[in-house]
């Protein structure tokens, strides 16, 4: 046999004996899709392609920063194949407001690290109490220009501008947003910004209301999509129900979900999270789970004690929430 067709021959022989790796191993989340943008109803990656971005949530970065450590956040872009990170700081509750430099180089720092793993990074503007966004529109406006300036030349990130409004109208969280985006937009032209919606994301739904509201009277603005939040166990057919229909008229993305109650503890839903899973997948609306840390509470994917030592791969450490979440981040992307 020829040597040249000889080494082929031995070099196929291994390369079967050896197992399949992951997409992710070779191509990360940002080198197969780039800059991503909002085409339609739909996220689409650089090349006009619809994707579903899925991954993890961090808790509150003034709390458990442990968690998010270089082992933690290899595992998370290794081990549990995410394609996105969200970094969740808390303004009031001990966050942001307390010390605007520690928070803001905190979450400069997890930007980079989410980059230098190849995963998209959501910057989570994690207003909560109180839930008038306005109350905290000078902040917003100071963090976001920061944000902007120092991260335009990335094409990884989004902006999520308000977690959870709540005891506030949609008009005014549309204001809310129609004065910060052009803020965001100044310096960061073409990055998705992520819009909170009534009742803690739940498209008004938590209120008794519906994503009419939002359908009928949209923000005034381009390459957006709104945020949906659940919790499988609190929140059922109503909820699955809105975000379907929500999804045929507006561009969607789940930015926090739990398998268990709104508390973020409790016991888990798996079969409503599956209807959930099943529904975003279809519909192809990206989301990401609450939450990569090791809080006392069942939503929180690792046992306690965990952080920061680890060990964050595998299954060893953790809660069942965690094993049953990573198993579907770990389902290959299609993309």
């Amino acid at each position: 046999m020829h040597r040249l067709k000889r080494l082929a021959v031995i070099g196929a022989i291994v390369a079967a004996a050896l197992p399949a790796l992951p997409a992710h191993a070779a191509v990360t989340p940002v080198q197969a899709n780039g800059q991503l943008k909002v085409c339609g109803l739909r996220l689409c990656n650089a090349q006009g392609k619809q994707i579903q971005l899925r991954g993890m949530s961090s808790h509150g970065i003034q709390w458990y920063s442990q968690c998010l450590n270089t082992a933690s956040l290899d595992a998370l872009a290794g081990d549990w194949q995410a394609d996105v990170l969200r970094i969740s700081m808390y303004i009031q509750e001990d966050g942001y407001e307390t010390n605007p430099r520690l928070f803001t180089d905190r979450v400069h720092n997890l930007i980079e690290q989410a980059t230098a793993r190849g995963m998209y990074a959501i910057v989570d503007w994690h207003m909560l109490t109180p839930g008038d966004p306005m109350y905290n529109l000078s902040r917003a406006k100071t963090f976001f220009t920061e944000i902007a300036q120092r991260h335009n030349g990335k094409n990884n990130v989004l902006y999520e501008i308000a977690n959870e409004p709540n005891g506030v109208s949609w008009p005014t969280v549309k204001s809310y947003a129609e004065q910060l985006i052009p803020v965001v937009r100044q310096h960061d032209p073409d990055a998705p910004i992520l819009v909170g919606t009534r009742a803690w994301s739940s498209l008004g739904v938590s209120d008794g209301a519906s994503e009419t509201e939002v359908v009928n009277n949209p923000v005034n603005a381009a390459n957006i999509m709104y945020t949906f939040h659940f919790y499988a166990a609190s929140h059922g057919t109503s909820y699955l129900n809105a975000l379907s229909r929500a999804a045929d008229k507006l561009p969607m993305f789940v930015t926090e979900f739990g398998t268990q109650t709104s508390s973020g503890d409790g016991g888990n839903d798996f079969t409503r999270s599956q209807q959930y899973i099943d529904l975003m997948a279809q519909k192809k609306i990206s989301w990401v789970n609450w939450n990569y840390s090791d809080d006392e509470r069942s939503g929180a994917v690792f046992t306690q004690g965990t952080c920061p030592g680890g060990p964050f791969a595998g299954t060893s450490r953790l809660k069942p929430a965690g094993v049953w979440i990573r198993d579907r981040i770990r389902t290959p992307d299609d993309f």
